[in-house]
């Protein structure tokens, strides 16, 4: 705790001089081009010096926190597996790693599902489309896809495999699902693949892809830990798109038996 207000400071200071070019930016536009004064200005002021407040925490607790657990319990499910990899004479038996997976898929779900971006794009999905787009369905298709994605990278460093394999064969499944998708729906799933990679599930997963490459033998924390955020993108967009996909079908059906009857 001694060490706390440095830390702080630190995580402050980084956090004003990160942030200044978009207030330069912002200020710039609003007085040169726009010409008007900003409305709400002690409102603005007070949100942004929440902002500040909030992103330095938030900082402080990747390094203190989140970090260090996805860390410590990479290397405690591995554990007994490691053991046994080491007694192999021909490598790693991914089947060991099972337990990895499990916890790679529920931690990549719960993240995601608690993610405040895809929060923020599923409301106004909703709110645009008229209440079209579900906004709990959109969350948890992104999140099933997340969950799938980072459950295949964590296999993929275990086993130590190609990673563009992996992420050139997503996009052709990518590519074929946007040509047979509806042209509504296209957009919004590439926008729910980006919005994974924020706040809370990229420190997580990051941690989770180093810990495990640094205790699988004959792993590299920098070539085989990083990798698993390209998953928690491209995955989603898949999920999304299939299940748009799915209902549909679904919807075709409904409406086809509905004529039937009638």
């Amino acid at each position: 705790m001694s060490d706390f207000p440095r830390a702080f400071a630190d995580a402050m200071l980084s956090t004003v001089l990160d942030v200044a070019p978009i207030v330069v930016i912002l200020v710039l536009f609003q007085v040169v081009v726009l010409r008007r004064k900003p409305a709400n200005l002690r409102q603005i002021a007070t949100g942004s010096i929440l902002v500040l407040l909030g992103l330095s925490l938030f900082l402080i607790g990747l390094e203190n926190a989140l970090f260090p657990i996805g860390n410590t319990m990479a290397r405690q499910l591995t554990a007994s597996a490691t053991i046994g990899a080491e007694s192999l004479s021909d490598g790693v038996d991914w089947q060991d790693y099972l337990p990895i997976y499990a916890f790679a898929a529920a931690i990549g779900f719960a993240t995601t599902v608690a993610e405040p971006s895809l929060v923020a794009v599923a409301l106004k999905a909703r709110e645009v489309s008229g209440g079209a787009v579900n906004a709990w369905g959109l969350r948890i298709a992104v999140a099933i896809g997340v969950a799938v994605g980072v459950a295949l990278g964590c296999f993929r460093i275990v086993t130590g495999t190609p990673l563009p394999w992996y992420i050139i064969a997503a996009y052709v499944v990518v590519i074929l699902q946007t040509f047979r998708s509806s042209k509504t729906i296209v957009p919004l799933a590439y926008d729910s693949g980006g919005v994974t990679t924020s706040t809370v599930t990229v420190p997580v997963v990051a941690a989770l892809g180093l810990g495990l490459a640094s205790s699988v033998p004959g792993r590299s924390p920098l070539i085989d830990g990083f990798g698993l955020i390209a998953f928690a993108s491209v995955f989603p967009i898949m999920s999304v798109l299939g299940y748009a996909m799915v209902a549909s079908w679904l919807s075709r059906r409904r409406m086809s038996k509905f004529r039937e009857e009638a």
